[in-house]
């Protein structure tokens, strides 16, 4: 029989929650620092190349391996906090990345290091909906603008950094010091998780449904697989033919939205997919999808670009990126503190219009383009982006009620992560059928097709982010009606 009622496991709310700021820092600081991971291998891949002797569709894996360990482990991430105390989570999370960094550092070859990999992304994928579903419980409602852009510049500023911190590192030293220097971050964390860190969420004894995780790794990871075996597909790389993980995925993803439906509300479900009746998480959630695939979209294609077209090496490359990724941190604080005074659609609004701006900025770059023109409009787009990804977060959490808490955190964390392959993987087709259109003249170079499909690319998603402009015009700020408990809502 499955336990319906609900069975408190910590500390009260009221007791524990009468000092959650450090608690709040240390999982935003921790949950920074396993993100960072998640990019941080791009500009690495040539010298693993070498290093190791194996091919790019082979150290493509290093990155691919890490999202599809994300989509596979983020669903049943809501079952987990419901069912085990915040403690029992931190430290499994850290646990396991902080013994995936040192497996990956002590590698001695392409093996070990992608298993260590795999550790690190099951820590960070837990990590995150953690992260959202701790703020949301301890949090008042008119504070939370303020609580979710500092956790903007985990979900946004890490990635966007990570290849500034590789090529930094790698200019210097091997390319296991990328691990070696985690080490100590992460056992710092553990640390003083063990000092500060407290229950400060109910749990209640819940039944994971096998079948639902079963379904959601073949749908999450086949879909995402698929998406990032694209950009291999064209270089003539690809494992298998792509349609045959992204039919698999978008099948058994048919079967496991059916299943969740069937299972309703019950004890049972592992995303309980009635937050999508709540008209501002959808909204937002779509939007935030389309905000993550044009981040992961541009991070992908402005390194070819400075690389391959205008002749930089991988320092400068890592470099080029740093003052966008520095703005958007800076800019998320702020963000907040105007969510939590004007509310989200003015934000929103603002932030897809002044994106739009830079992608119609990134659709003009060719093989004369300065390089000072590029670091100024990637400005521009995480200006944009900042404005975008705080509202559009608390709106959709901040619109549902306490119980779905867990279940919203999860699929929010879950689509980012498709969002993140399918930018991906939309960019560099696009790029490809370009560069391919272009180079079927006569006299062109390698260098003017490269530009040309880049061209392409972000012409197609300064095309796109128009419609993205209507969208944000129907964002709406949740009703602040759902305060902490012992915390009126204002």
């Amino acid at each position: 029989m499955v336990a319906t009622g609900t069975v408190p496991t910590v500390s009260p709310p009221a007791k524990a929650a009468s000092r959650p700021g450090a608690v709040i820092a240390l999982l935003v600081i921790a949950a920074f620092v396993v993100i960072l991971n998640e990019t941080i291998m791009g500009v690495a891949l040539p010298e693993l190349m070498r290093e190791l002797d194996i091919t790019a569709a082979t150290a493509q894996w290093l990155t691919t391996a890490f999202l599809l360990t994300m989509a596979v482990v983020i669903p049943a991430t809501g079952y987990l906090i419901q069912r085990f105390p915040l403690r029992a989570l931190f430290f499994t999370a850290m646990g396991l990345f902080t013994l995936g960094t040192i497996v990956a550092a002590s590698a001695p070859g392409f093996g070990v290091l992608l298993i260590g990999r795999i550790v690190q992304a099951s820590g960070t994928a837990i990590m995150i909906p953690l992260l959202f579903t701790t703020v949301l419980n301890v949090v008042p409602a008119h504070r939370r603008g303020r609580m979710m852009g500092l956790i903007s510049i985990v979900i946004s500023v890490a990635p966007a950094v990570g290849p500034t911190v590789s090529g930094l590192i790698l200019s210097v030293f091997p390319w296991r010091a990328m691990f070696i220097v985690m080490v100590p971050i992460a056992l710092i964390a553990i640390a003083l998780g063990a000092r500060w860190v407290q229950n400060l969420t109910e749990t209640r004894r819940v039944t994971l449904d096998v079948l639902s995780v079963v379904l959601s790794a073949l749908a999450f990871g086949g879909i995402i697989f698929g998406l990032s075996s694209i950009g291999e597909a064209a270089g003539g790389h690809a494992l298998v033919p792509i349609w045959i993980p992204l039919v698999i995925g978008v099948a058994s993803l048919a079967v496991f939205v059916v299943r969740q439906l069937r299972l309703g509300s019950t004890d049972r479900v592992l995303l309980n997919l009635a937050v999508f009746r709540h008209s501002t998480f959808t909204v937002a959630v779509v939007l935030v999808v389309v905000a993550m695939t044009m981040l992961f979209g541009v991070l992908i294609l402005l390194p070819l670009y400075v690389q391959n077209v205008l002749g930089l090496g991988t320092l400068p490359t890592g470099l080029m990126l740093l003052p966008g990724g520095l703005l958007m941190g800076l800019m998320a604080p702020l963000v907040g503190n105007l969510f939590d005074r004007f509310g989200a659609r003015p934000l929103v609004l603002s932030g897809a219009i002044v994106a739009s701006v830079a992608l119609w900025g990134f659709a003009t770059l060719d093989a004369s383009t300065s390089i000072g023109f590029v670091i100024a409009v990637h400005c521009v787009l995480s200006l944009g982006l900042a404005f975008m990804f705080t509202p559009l977060m608390t709106s959709a959490l901040g619109s549902l009620p306490r119980h779905l808490y867990p279940h919203g955190s999860a699929i929010v964390s879950t689509v980012q992560q498709l969002a993140g392959a399918a930018g991906t993987a939309v960019f560099v087709t696009l790029m490809t059928v370009g560069a391919a259109a272009a180079a079927t003249g006569e006299g062109v170079s390698m260098v003017d097709a490269t530009a040309s499909g880049i061209h392409t690319a972000f012409f197609v998603a300064a095309c796109l982010s128009l419609a993205v402009i209507v969208l944000a015009a129907f964002v709406r700020t949740p009703k602040q009606a759902d305060g902490v408990e012992g915390i009126p809502a204002h």
